[in-house]
């Protein structure tokens, strides 16, 4: 049975982040008791962020950014099957899950912020040389980290994702009827493009992950929409030299195979691996096939 306290309510969160914000600025608030995990806020700068820490700290980092839409719940069933003894980070991006919506007194949301709070996350969290695996976005904020602080990330991930994702007519068309419906107004379009029809259907967990979506906080989704909108990495990801490894489900809707593959290509020795009979979110549809292929990578690279 869980204990009561893990269940904490958004005044506790809430509570946390003024405590948070009292201190030392880029400063880790962690609860722990009897053995379980309690909510851990980092701040980074002007945002709080809801990240879990799991595993031994001296052990090989594995960092984690996930999809527009979604909070760090997405790689939930990825994680038991990965190698033992690593350290995995995972956390909701500004404007996502539990972290908060800043706003934005110097004009729209860039990738560039994205990236300066996992970069501050890491370094706050005294992390070098890990490897970062970033879905959609998060494989832009994974791009985006490796080009600008090479010293924290020994390799890449690259999960249905691209160096420039969609066209600004597409992104303005969604961020229009966001605006005018919330999310709800595109809720369908996006569950078809991250999941297959089969699992769309059957799967019993499919309406938790609407959920989820629809939860996202309307100005988090918009701004950063805007931003992956404005972001073209193809010359910082061509110019990358590290070990990548670049994974898609065949038939993504969002990022499809063609711009995975394509986005490898820019790399020189990135491997491209196609999960079959998976969306945008092979992590939630196939994690023992992806599992498997992050396994294998991280022993080729010797990080496990």
């Amino acid at each position: 049975m869980i204990p009561f306290r893990q269940w904490l309510s958004y005044e506790r969160v809430a509570d946390r982040r003024r405590l948070t914000r009292s201190r030392a600025r880029s400063r880790v608030y962690l609860g722990k008791e009897e053995g379980w995990q309690a909510m851990q806020v980092v701040q980074v700068g002007e945002v709080s962020l809801h990240v879990r820490d799991e595993g031994p700290r001296d052990g090989p980092v594995l960092a984690f950014s996930n999809s527009l839409g979604t909070d760090f719940r997405t790689w939930d069933m990825l994680l038991p099957l990965l190698p033992a003894g690593l350290r995995v980070i995972r956390y909701d991006k500004r404007g996502h899950g539990l972290s908060d919506c800043p706003d934005s007194p110097g004009g729209p949301w860039r990738i560039e912020d994205h990236v300066a709070d996992l970069e501050a996350l890491l370094d706050t969290l005294g992390v070098r040389k890990a490897v970062i695996c970033g879905l959609s976005v998060g494989g832009l904020i994974a791009q985006g980290l490796a080009a600008r602080r090479p010293n924290l990330v020994r390799a890449v991930i690259l999960c249905d994702t691209g160096a420039k994702i969609g066209t600004d007519a597409m992104w303005n068309d969604r961020i229009a009827k966001v605006e005018a419906g919330g999310i709800e107004a595109i809720a369908e379009g996006v569950l078809e493009r991250w999941f297959t029809k089969r699992f769309r259907d059957e799967d019993p967990g499919f309406p938790l992950w609407r959920s989820m979506l629809v939860r996202t906080p309307k100005e988090g989704y918009l701004r950063t929409a805007t931003a992956i909108r404005d972001t073209d990495y193809t010359e910082p990801t061509r110019a990358l030299s590290l070990p990548a490894l670049a994974i898609c489900g065949s038939e993504d809707g969002a990022t499809p195979p063609a711009l995975v593959k394509g986005t490898a290509r820019l790399i020189e020795g990135c491997r491209y691996e196609e999960i079959a009979d998976a969306g945008h979110l092979p992590c939630i549809e196939q994690p023992e096939v992806m599992a498997g292929l992050i396994g294998d990578f991280l022993r080729e690279i010797e990080h496990v």
